[in-house]
């Protein structure tokens, strides 16, 4: 019956967003007119994505095939041993809400888990094996957004990862790369390696990967939701293995895990409202500062050197800010009203000069006042005007590389992105304050960003995977977007990224001209090229004045665009 319902609640919805059709662009999304589109890492994710818009789902819907997809066809970077952000906008209501289905510090997690007998944080235990694993978030999230958004059954919506899991596909390049750089981790505990290596060898591209275990988990979600992974046999199953192995949870860890909903933060630029993810990511905080700096310069009338280094000085304090006040909203009082204001902006844009960059020593140090590359996003938009952007993650490449056996499930290694030693960096040379400590049940602080951007022209949804770097590849696809750009050409726009410490600008290969490098090394500023591109961008875009939908997937990566 409550299925039924939100169906003839939503056809009721598309009725009256047609008859409002002829509304000024001001006056918010109307139906596309097309059937929907969807950009994501994977083809087979985008095609399960546009799968269950075919059958009737909405956005919400084809979110968490989406989502579950990814689980199966890039297990190193989400699944449903992590979590993510999933960014919700209801068209019928206009209300834009963020599902936060992140990781949790399991019960017996304290700040000094991961010092070594000499006070130094130890890596390999905070990133490699059960105790770096975080309470899962994401069986929690995909189940209540079906529940609360979706129009199919759970069963509809995991049907085609449970396919693809069983029947198996073939895999690419970013595969093998993850196996090779991740197999000594994975030979430490069989299951995982027994599943993801070819008789413990690296596979060759191609190789088709089976996963039967992950399948009956998922089938086990399917049909009884929250207590087929957070309760019963394989709960039990994945805390007795997880403590064998040296690992923390209890039962109880996974019976407590809940999925909060949060208010995402919202911005203005150049008459652009930006929507993006709150607390426990700092993606929205950050991007609203950085934004917030650079609405004081024409970044259109300076040149190349010129944009750059302003944009890496407003990053420079966008990060600073980042590392010192922002952690989970639940244990954490942090000033995000004024982090946020254009007041607090102006002040930090008065300490920027335009002929000399400000030493990251120069600015007040992060402990004072008190996630991974392969990360993956998706955007969806459906005929209604219902939209998605997600960002999952498990953090590094196969996380903790720890997949109790007979479950399918690899586990992150979230616990990594939690500060172990204030002002000491984390694998992606992040540095964050006692905000961002280690406590029993405390979210960690992410940079997963999933993002809306709405102005006149229309409607971007975006987002991306790169770790630390995930913040500047957005920002960049946003200025990109209302610079005019479509979506092909906004998802490989050229990045460079500075994120406080390391205090250097890090740039693609060949993404900044050698005049401009001059330029900036003069302002004082240090460069590193990076050896490979970075960031895999998922984009789609709305038209407000055609109704026509665009989606365009990241050329640095394997992932496939649909629009119908």
């Amino acid at each position: 019956m409550l299925k039924l319902q939100r169906l003839l609640i939503t056809l009721l919805t598309a009725l009256f967003l047609t008859a409002c059709a002829g509304l000024s662009p001001n006056d918010g999304p109307s139906p596309t007119s097309e059937g929907g589109a969807v950009a994501t890492a994977h083809p087979l994710a985008t095609q399960a994505g546009r799968e269950i818009l075919e059958q009737g789902g909405n956005a919400f819907d084809a979110a968490v095939a989406v989502s579950a997809v990814l689980a199966v066809v890039e297990p190193f970077g989400s699944g449903v041993g992590g979590g993510g952000f999933w960014l919700l906008h209801q068209a019928g209501e206009d209300r834009s809400i963020m599902v936060d289905g992140r990781e949790t510090a399991p019960g017996e997690a304290h700040a000094e888990m991961y010092l070594d007998e000499d006070g130094e944080v130890d890596d390999d235990l905070s990133r490699n094996g059960p105790l770096a694993a975080a309470i899962p978030g994401q069986p929690a999230a995909l189940i209540h957004i079906t529940e609360q958004y979706g129009q199919l059954s759970l069963e509809d919506n995991l049907a085609p990862a449970i396919r693809l899991a069983r029947e198996g596909f073939s895999v690419g390049e970013r595969y093998i790369r993850g196996v090779d750089f991740k197999q000594d981790i994975l030979k430490r505990w069989p299951a995982g390696a027994d599943v993801f290596l070819d008789d413990g060898d690296v596979p060759e591209e191609g190789w088709t990967l089976k996963q039967p275990d992950l399948a009956d988990t998922l089938e086990r979600i399917a049909q009884q939701g929250r207590a087929g992974f957070y309760e019963g046999e394989l709960a039990e199953q994945m805390v007795t293995q997880v403590r064998e192995a040296g690992g923390i949870w209890q039962l109880q860890d996974l019976a407590d895990y809940q999925v909060v909903e949060r208010e995402p933060i919202t911005s203005e630029y150049r008459g652009a409202r930006i929507t993006a993810a709150s607390p426990p990511s700092a993606g929205g905080v950050a991007l609203a500062t950085t934004l917030n700096i650079l609405e004081g310069y024409d970044l259109d009338a300076v040149d190349e050197a010129t944009r750059i280094h302003v944009i890496s000085e407003a990053l420079r304090r966008a990060y600073r800010d980042r590392g010192a006040w922002l952690g989970d909203p639940d244990f954490v009082d942090m000033p995000i009203e004024r982090l946020t204001s254009a007041d607090y902006a102006a002040g930090l844009r008065a300490s920027i000069r335009q002929d000399r960059a400000t030493p990251s020593d120069h600015l007040p140090d992060v402990v004072s006042p008190l996630e991974g590359p392969q990360t993956t996003h998706f955007s969806i938009m459906d005929r209604q005007g219902n939209r998605v952007g997600a960002t999952l993650s498990i953090n590094f490449w196969f996380g903790s590389g720890f997949m109790p056996e007979g479950t399918g499930v690899i586990l992150n290694n979230e616990m990594d992105d939690f500060s172990s030693e204030p002002g000491t960096p984390d694998g992606f040379g992040l540095v964050s304050s006692k905000a961002n400590a280690i406590e029993p049940g405390k979210r960690m602080l992410s940079s997963m960003t999933p993002t809306f951007v709405e102005d006149e022209r229309g409607v971007a949804i975006l987002g991306s995977p790169g770790g630390s770097r995930i913040i500047t590849t957005v920002l960049t696809g946003i200025l990109a977007y209302l610079d005019g750009a479509d979506a092909e050409a906004a998802v490989a726009k050229p990045r460079f990224h500075h994120q406080y410490r390391p205090d250097h600008i890090s740039h693609e290969p060949d993404s900044i001209s050698a005049s401009a490098l001059e330029a900036l090394k003069t302002k004082g500023h240090e460069l590193e090229s990076r050896d490979r591109p970075w960031g895999n961008l998922q984009m789609v875009i709305w038209n407000r004045e055609s109704g026509e939908l665009e989606a365009a997937s990241d050329p640095r990566g394997e992932g496939s665009p649909d629009v119908y």
